[in-house]
């Protein structure tokens, strides 16, 4: 039996007595005689025993009520014989089975009856395409001086921020000293990189395209490096010119922010190929963690069941962040709202969250997801994995819970002692819900921010793997006009299972906008530049 968390306890059968029916004549002596080949039957005290024709058998006439006697024998002898059999059988094959097999179905059974709901919409047209050539292989004897970089903002956006910096490293010929994590921002995680990261792995992976160090050599030690904040979403020739012209004259340069610092489009294939590989492939975990993650996938996937990994970004600092306060109280709304005006980096302060809402641009309510999954066709006994914080609001999962009540996290998953020393590193426990994300059977994010544009885009470079990307603002004008009684949960539904065809991972190309941040973020959608349509036969 599995000692993990799901396990909670054995389910005890209990069992109906059979009934054996059977039917038989007495022959005085208390005996049932089962023999009914020597049956006579007496016409009368002064009439000799004759033999009953075919013709006559078929043809009661006046012997109407023993014809009917001989019949109803004939279908009890038959019955009982054939219930003997089924019983038999029911008996051989019960043996074999446990208590908890003869309540529980097929393990596939529930989900098989709408097997569309977990399938990947992926395609074998595509591949992953980030293998550098050989003219790309960085000469190791050069180097044109040395990058010390600040990661800021919670786990996805520093690992995104990373990436960039590697690239920026490529672009400019440099060495990329092990970066610095953010310790200020919300969750004040002390985490250093090889606290959360396996430093040793990301360099080694990284050896053919830049230099990794531990620290600045001896040799520039104590120079004072030249700090700058990168300019956003910059081309690539802001780093190979601008930017490597200061490099070359200072040695030293340190990068105060990480964040989109590089844009999603108009970069170089051997760039954008650099950035996926760090991405993917160098920024991994540590052993501890990952050893942690996958045993809680592993967990979830118990007896072959699918699981859904819900992205509920109904926390305190995202809704405090957005203005976002549809379903709660007043006084949980301005909690928020003193939160809002208390953090001085988030600039803007007067939100109209009703308005926010209406525009698609706050996260789902429990309900809302509850809703929605339920419009999904999704049944009652999904396994829900919430990948999130701690969930605002006196109602918490409720909602969702009394709909949906498999639902998990990391803390339920995972027993106090696996959990212990991860407690307080909230961006080490955000690594534990992002493996889990990544290996979901479906992910489904209810706000478009860091995490979800991290996961979607590792799912679909891993093979488009099922993401659900919700039409917000129409789903919440849909819940709403539902609300009011203008539709039916039918025609809801139906319209919900309509606006969804197309948004659920298959592939398709990045869409490029006006500007950087109205535009599909690359690491959100890394095709084109790191997946590749094969080449068709001829």
């Amino acid at each position: 039996m599995s000692n993990s968390p799901l396990a909670t306890g054995t389910i005890t059968t209990r069992r109906r007595p059979v009934d054996f029916v059977e039917y038989a004549e007495e022959n005085g002596n208390g005996k049932v005689d089962f023999n009914t080949q020597n049956v006579q039957h007496n016409i009368g005290h002064h009439h000799h025993h004759r033999r009953t024709s075919v013709n006559s058998i078929l043809r009661p006439g006046r012997y109407l009520s023993r014809w009917i006697f001989g019949v109803l024998m004939l279908l009890m002898v038959s019955t009982m014989f054939v219930k003997i059999i089924l019983i038999h059988i029911f008996l051989r094959v019960n043996a074999t089975m446990t208590s908890h097999d003869f309540l529980q179905l097929p393990r596939d059974f529930i989900h098989a009856q709408n097997s569309e709901i977990w399938t990947n919409p992926g395609s074998d047209k595509y591949y992953k395409c980030i293998d550098r050539s050989s003219i790309e292989t960085r000469d190791k004897t050069i180097s044109n001086g040395y990058i010390l970089v600040h990661a800021n903002g919670g786990l996805n956006q520093m690992r995104t921020g990373i990436s960039d910096m590697v690239a920026v490293a490529k672009l400019m010929n440099a060495s990329l000293v092990l970066p610095l994590l953010d310790h200020k921002s919300f969750w004040t995680d002390p985490s250093e990189f090889k606290d959360i990261f396996d430093w040793q792995h990301f360099r080694k992976a990284l050896e053919d395209d830049i230099e990794v160090l531990e620290s600045l050599p001896p040799s520039v030690a104590n120079v004072k490096p030249l700090v700058k904040a990168p300019v956003s979403w910059s081309k690539s020739s802001y780093y190979s010119r601008d930017i490597l012209k200061l490099l070359k004259r200072h040695k030293v340069i340190e990068f105060t922010h990480t964040d989109s610092r590089l844009a999603n489009n108009g970069i170089p294939d051997s760039i954008q190929k650099l950035r996926c590989h760090a991405m993917y492939e160098a920024i991994r975990f540590t052993e501890e963690i990952e050893e942690l993650g996958t045993k809680l996938v592993s967990r979830l996937k118990e007896n072959g069941e699918p699981y859904i990994a819900l992205h509920l970004r109904y926390e305190k600092d995202m809704l405090a962040f957005t203005g976002c306060n549809h379903n709660l109280t007043r006084k949980e709304a301005e909690e928020l709202r003193k939160l809002r005006y208390k953090t001085k980096h988030w600039k803007e302060k007067r939100i109209n969250g009703t308005e926010k809402r209406l525009q698609g641009l706050c996260p789902m309510t429990p309900r809302e997801a509850a809703i929605f999954l339920e419009a999904m066709e999704y049944p009652s006994n999904t396994k829900i994995c919430i990948v999130a914080g701690e969930i605002f609001g006196q109602n918490g999962l409720k909602s969702l819970q009394e709909r949906y009540p498999n639902v998990y996290s990391h803390s339920n998953l995972a027993t106090e002692q696996e959990l212990k020393p991860f407690r307080q590193r909230h961006n080490q426990l955000a690594a534990l819900d992002y493996i889990i994300a990544l290996h979901a059977d479906v992910f489904f994010y209810t706000y478009d921010g860091n995490m979800a544009k991290a996961v979607r885009g590792h799912r679909l470079f891993q093979g488009f793997w099922k993401t659900i990307n919700p039409d917000k603002q129409n789903f919440v004008r849909l819940i709403d006009e539902m609300d009011n009684k203008k539709l039916t949960w039918k025609e809801f539904a139906t319209q919900v299972m309509g606006l969804h065809v197309n948004r659920t991972g298959a592939p398709n190309v990045r869409v490029v906008g006006d500007s950087p941040k109205l535009e599909e973020n690359f690491y959100a959608n890394p095709f084109p530049g790191c997946v590749c349509l094969r080449p068709t036969r001829e």
